[in-house]
């Protein structure tokens, strides 16, 4: 594309988003609208500073800036949504935290939200984004596919996190029978998720590898799931351009489906199938092991992406769902622990030969109890899936622990491997500034999600018992806030928990700026396709 329809399509986006902003009566469309505004503005301003600029071919480098930008967003806002986690965490132990002064943008109800989806979607996606276009060259041996499209696909996707997190705090979050304006930030993820698979296939199409490496496997499969699920479950039809509403497609039990086929297959494969694909290639390249087995790497992934889709209905038993579709999910999750512990024992088993390194290596450590988060996590989502069981959890705060067991243990402790990897290679570096702080990352990390999930389990069968139990009569027992005041020091745990892991996370954070700051250049930073 010319770089003249570029400026010409950036400056009919920002004149249309201040028309927007002025037309809008909404302060959360107004502020997205700005916000897009603002960010067309600047891209204008600099691809017309770069227009006349001579550009060196450089097909003969990998294009690893975007990956160095995608590591950098990933460790911010891995900051950003675990100290929103803590904060809200302080808020439930102590309610005055909810300041009155700010009760209309720093309460609970706003600041939940924020938190999960600033450590799934911006932690996590860019952490599978910065993945996923350093994976990719590097199997293929070749250059990203579209040239400044991995830039658009990284400022785009963090536009987005930008729009959705200002829609959470102003009140813009999106109903199901009207949406907001989280409607703009739906239809601007889908153009940008959309150009990430192609530039993710391109490079695929273009490799110099006459085979596709399992990663790639598991990554495309979490591209491709995720525009199926997010088109389908988001799916509106604007009423106007400049309002603030759309149409939902779905309503009633049909919605509770849709809703729930999306958000357990997010599950799936934003936060499973795209974390496996980092697994099999950071585990094996950190502990200088080939895959245990390819075979059954195959296996797992052919099993995992036709038994996931069908897990969803689970989480509905006891509805107004049909009886048999809650048990169709329960038994398919049931059956998925099966292909989970077989990809758990694959990433284990890499380590065979290998496993003294886990006396001196603690990026290795920490991915290794990666996995063993990601088994443990595949056991009890199949078990609590199970009506018997389900009754009981459902609701409470042992899905709090499962969630965040999985979330923190598993999504996170490999993404952290990701970036311990990643950074000195990216940048130049011999090695790691210092391999004492990953270890305090570790513990701090590891105790942190024992806390967390310890309690978070105590506090939800406690609170399913008190639920359920009944006197002589058969009247209820307890009252509702009779469970909140029970689980109080529980809480209090949790948020300690949360604590800790903040603080491993900024010391990671430290780690990597003085990995990069302080550390000595050994070489460039383009690193070379390796010649045919």
């Amino acid at each position: 594309m010319s770089e003249y329809i570029k400026l010409a399509l950036l400056a009919a986006i920002a004149v249309l988003a201040a028309i927007a902003a002025n037309r809008a009566h909404d302060l959360a469309f107004m502020v997205n609208a700005l916000t897009i505004m603002a960010a067309a503005a600047v891209a204008f301003v600099w691809v017309l500073r770069t227009v006349d600029e001579p550009r060196p071919a450089r097909l003969d480098e990998y294009n690893d800036g975007v990956v160095r930008a995608g590591a950098i967003a990933t460790a911010f806002w891995g900051v950003v949504g675990f100290l929103v986690g803590v904060f809200i965490a302080f808020q439930l132990a102590f309610p005055q935290l909810n300041f009155g002064w700010a009760e209309g943008y720093m309460n609970f109800g706003k600041l939940r939200p924020l938190h999960t989806s600033a450590v799934i979607f911006a932690f996590g996606g860019n952490g599978l984004i910065m993945s996923s276009f350093y994976i990719v060259q590097r199997t293929s041996a070749a250059r990203l596919w579209g040239g400044s499209l991995g830039w658009f696909v990284f400022w785009g996707y963090n536009l987005f996190i930008v729009l959705a997190a200002s829609g959470y705090v102003l009140g813009a979050t999106q109903s199901k029978e009207y949406a907001e304006p989280e409607w703009l930030a739906d239809w601007w993820l889908t153009i940008v998720w959309v150009s990430f698979l192609v530039a993710f296939v391109g490079t695929l199409l273009k490799r110099r590898e006459p085979h596709i490496y399992v990663a790639n496997w598991f990554l495309l499969s979490f591209i491709v799931t995720i525009a199926m699920l997010h088109l389908v479950n988001n799916i509106s039809i604007p009423v106007s351009f400049f309002g603030s509403k759309s149409v939902q497609a779905f309503s009633g039990v049909q919605d509770a489906m849709v809703q729930w086929w999306y958000g357990h297959n997010a599950v799936g494969f934003f936060l499973t199938a795209g974390f496996l694909g980092m697994m099999y290639y950071f585990v094996p390249k950190q502990a200088e092991r080939p895959v245990y087995s390819y075979k059954l790497s195959i296996i797992h992934f052919w099993a995992l992406i036709f038994l996931y889709i069908w897990a969803g209905p689970h989480h509905l038993h006891y509805t107004a769902l049909p009886d048999w579709a809650s048990t169709l999910g329960m038994v398919m999750s049931v059956i998925l622990w099966m292909p989970s512990w077989g990809g758990m024992i694959n990433g284990l088993m890499t380590l065979s030969g290998a496993w003294d390194k886990l006396r001196t290596d603690p990026v290795l450590r920490m991915m290794v109890v990666s996995i063993g988060f990601y088994g443990m996590s595949t056991f009890e989502g199949p078990m609590m899936s199970i009506k018997a069981v389900n009754s009981l959890s459902h609701y409470t705060d042992w899905t709090i622990g499962h969630v965040h067991s999985g979330a923190l243990g598993w999504n996170g402790m490999i993404t952290f491997g990701a970036l311990y990897y990643l950074v000195p290679r990216l940048w130049g570096r011999d090695r790691l500034y210092s391999l004492s702080l990953v270890s305090w990352h570790f513990w701090l990390a590891t105790i942190g999600i024992v806390l967390y999930a310890a309690s978070m389990w105590v506090t939800g069968i406690m609170e399913g018992l008190m639920w359920r139990e009944v006197d002589a009569q058969g009247f209820l027992v307890n009252a509702f806030a009779d469970t909140v005041a029970a689980k109080h020091p529980m809480y209090v745990v949790r948020a300690i928990g949360g604590l800790m892991f903040l603080g491993g996370a900024l010391v990671m954070a430290y780690n990597l700026w003085a990995t990069v700051a302080k550390q000595p250049a050994r070489a460039a930073l383009a690193a070379p396709i390796p010649a045919e």
